[in-house]
């Protein structure tokens, strides 16, 4: 492999008393993927930060291609020849996607002759990586797995040769992830280095050719991936044996607690993205709608929660009528007892420039719990967070951090604390792991189990089959806005698929 492209000598940085990075070697062999695990706040994205210029390291050295190089901001590392796809991605959406590659690079004095240069490379990159994109589609308008590819044309086009990608499978469907790897090896065999950061060992599995792990800001093993096992890095990433299998008992299903009735729903478009659903979830059954992103499983939730109007159909929460073609409100449907953990936690689930304890009662502000006569008893919220806080391993445990700065996961456990401790009749819940790793994983699902054992009706949403088929006692597969058909738990995920895919209802038609 010869020499490394990367080495990161005795990094550390500190957050005030949060000491992210203590001590960091690390060594990235040329023309590798390396992957970099560990647990949410274990100080990964901050370790690439550095290297990517956006933070200062307190001290230590970093080296590319063996030379010691200064990196202080993102044009530094851009000019080392560093690139990075971020989790969040860093687009323009309004902007077509010539316009995103090109921005901040144009190059010339002219506009016109600057495009006309980008067109050109950029064909040249699409064909030699495989990365086809439209140049002139507008971003806001692609799917997220195209929006990832620009990400990672834009740092081709600036010349990276070394190549960072944070959760790069977070927001994707499994066959978006698959065409990833086949573009992350097709980089490699370019001679390209790529850094993975991930949660999904078995992601690491498939692809790296090396894999440290990161544990509490330390860096505690480098392994050759062959020569390891997703139990030992679990067991390393978290100083513990984690159960990677969810352990549960034969449901004990109860009454009806959510009915919905020929549903359908149309996005700002006016496409028609759920199609005469219906369903029910019982007390005591965790209930999983398994399909690929876009084919009407967002907006069914958003419709059952009060968050979108539906154009007709019925839902019933414990018998009674939810008005989803009118007058449906989530704080209404709240105090009924329907508890709503959103996909997409940062523009719905949270207000990231709130502290923590103001995110942790968001939407149950007015619950008498939290309020001393008319104004907000701040002492009862804080205490409540820390609570909070202590019961989901929630890090760094100060209730006071703006809620930005815990990582993606340490804010999925926010919203998930939020909800399910208001002790709901109903939980909706929208990819409950998405960003999240291994240990808390384990926590996630045992809570979620936890909870249909208490008498809950669960309705669970994820691209993760894995997840779907190890949660739930019954399975709904939705395509093209409909529930196209009904599994249990020992459904094999070849026969998800198909349904996912639509095949069996194609291979009917004909």
């Amino acid at each position: 492999m010869g020499q490394a492209a990367i080495e990161l000598i005795g990094i550390n940085k500190s957050f005030g008393a949060v000491h992210a990075n203590r001590d960091i070697n690390l060594e990235i062999p040329r023309g590798t993927i390396h992957g970099i695990v560990g647990e949410n706040g274990a100080g990964k994205s901050t370790l690439m930060s550095i290297l990517y210029g956006f933070y200062q390291a307190d001290s230590g050295e970093i080296r590319v291609n063996g030379k010691p190089a200064a990196i202080k901001t993102s044009n530094d590392a851009i000019a080392a020849g560093i690139g990075m796809v971020h989790q969040h991605f860093m687009l323009v959406e309004n902007f077509t996607v010539l316009e995103n590659i090109i921005l901040g690079a144009e190059g010339e004095a002219l506009l016109k002759t600057s495009i006309a240069k980008a067109r050109s490379e950029l064909q040249r990159l699409e064909r030699e990586y495989g990365l086809e994109v439209d140049p002139d589609a507008i971003i806001e308008e692609l799917p997220v797995g195209i929006q990832q590819r620009v990400e990672i044309l834009k740092a081709l086009y600036r010349g990276a040769e070394i190549l960072i990608l944070d959760e790069p499978t977070g927001v994707l469907t499994p066959a978006e992830a698959d065409h990833l790897f086949r573009i992350l090896k097709q980089l490699k065999e370019q001679g390209k280095t790529v850094v993975l950061i991930t949660h999904k060992l078995r992601e690491i599995m498939a692809i790296t050719d090396n894999v440290s792990v990161m544990r509490q800001g330390t860096m505690v093993a480098t392994r050759e991936t062959k020569k390891t096992t997703v139990e030992e890095l679990a067991e390393l990433m978290v100083g513990r044996r984690v159960l990677l299998r969810v352990e549960k008992g034969a449901a004990n299903t109860g009454a009806v607690k959510l009915a919905v009735s020929n549903l359908t729903v149309r996005d700002q478009r006016g496409v028609t993205m759920v199609d005469d659903v219906s369903f029910e979830v019982r007390a005591g059954e965790i209930v999983g709608i398994a399909g690929v992103a876009g084919n009407g499983q967002s907006e069914l939730i958003e419709a059952i929660s009060g968050i979108r109007r539906a154009v007709s159909g019925s839902v019933l929460l414990d018998g009674k009528p939810i008005d989803v073609t009118g007058t449906a409100d989530p704080g209404e449907l709240r105090d009924r007892g329907l508890a709503h953990v959103p996909e997409d936690r940062h523009h719905v689930g949270l207000v990231l420039a709130f502290e923590e304890n103001e995110n942790s009662i968001l939407g149950y502000h007015d619950d008498e719990r939290y309020r001393k006569g008319l104004l907000l008893d701040i002492d009862a919220i804080r205490n409540d967070a820390k609570s909070k806080i202590e019961g989901y391993d929630i890090r760094p445990p100060d209730c006071r951090l703006k809620t930005a700065n815990f990582s993606g996961g340490n804010q999925q456990k926010i919203v998930l604390a939020r909800e399910m401790e208001q002790d709901p009749g109903v939980l909706i819940v929208g990819q409950p792991t998405r960003g999240v790793d291994v240990g808390a994983i384990e926590f996630i699902h045992k809570r979620l189990i936890a909870m249909r054992d208490q008498g809950k009706a669960v309705l669970l949403i994820s691209v993760e089959l894995d997840e779907i088929r190890s949660l739930s006692d019954r399975i709904l597969v939705m395509f093209a806005g409909r529930i196209v058909g009904e599994r249990g738990p020992e459904a094999s995920e070849g026969e998800l698929g198909l349904l996912m895919a639509g095949v069996e209802q194609r291979e009917a038609a004909e």
